[in-house]
């Protein structure tokens, strides 16, 4: 074998497992996202029953709760994208937020079992929901590494590798709630 020969040979064995390597940390990036679909399902699954349990003691935040099943809906129809879902999620966790808020004005509804159980199911969603975003995170952060750095950064060009968005909270919720005007609407 000429040296020629072996000199082409390992640079397309290189790129073949660069482009393996990208493949992996895209899938990577994908299964993560699935994964913290799965929790938002599990998510969606509790609102119905939340709002439920809930109406009857808010009279006051009948709107918060229209908002929160109307956001559901959108959500659970399918036809969105993955930053459609990303901002959709993030309305949800604020709405979400303002119910939990609001629940302090109810002692009635605090000493409801069932609500009580609703709220413990949902705060646990809500930490798997969080590490699954942490994960989530993480496999984009490896991704984009990958389609960023040297050498694997010129076979994600050739092969039209992009980099992906991290899932980060909104500019709203990174403000603190102003309670005082979250019922006013």
């Amino acid at each position: 074998m000429s040296v020629e020969l072996i000199i082409i040979i390992a640079v397309l064995l290189l790129i073949v497992i660069l482009f393996n390597s990208l493949i992996a940390k895209r899938n990577a990036v994908n299964n993560a996202f699935a994964g913290i679909d799965a929790y938002l399902k599990k998510r969606y699954d509790l609102i119905p029953n939340l709002v439920a349990a809930v109406q009857k003691y808010m009279e006051h935040e009948r709107g918060l709760l229209n908002e929160i099943t109307e956001l559901r809906s959108r959500a659970i129809s399918g036809n969105i994208s993955d930053s459609e879902r990303v901002e959709l999620d993030n309305k949800i966790s604020r709405a979400l937020g303002a119910i939990n808020i609001a629940v302090e004005n109810y002692p009635d509804l605090k000493a409801n079992t069932n609500f009580l159980q609703l709220q413990a199911s949902l705060n646990e969603v809500e930490e798997q929901l969080s590490a699954a975003r942490r994960a989530y995170n993480a496999a984009v952060n490896s991704y984009n590494n990958a389609v960023q750095m040297f050498p694997t950064n010129l076979v994600a060009m050739i092969m039209g590798f992009k980099a992906r968005p991290f899932f980060e909270a909104s500019e709203a919720e990174r403000q603190n709630v102003n309670v005082k005007n979250l019922f006013n609407s």
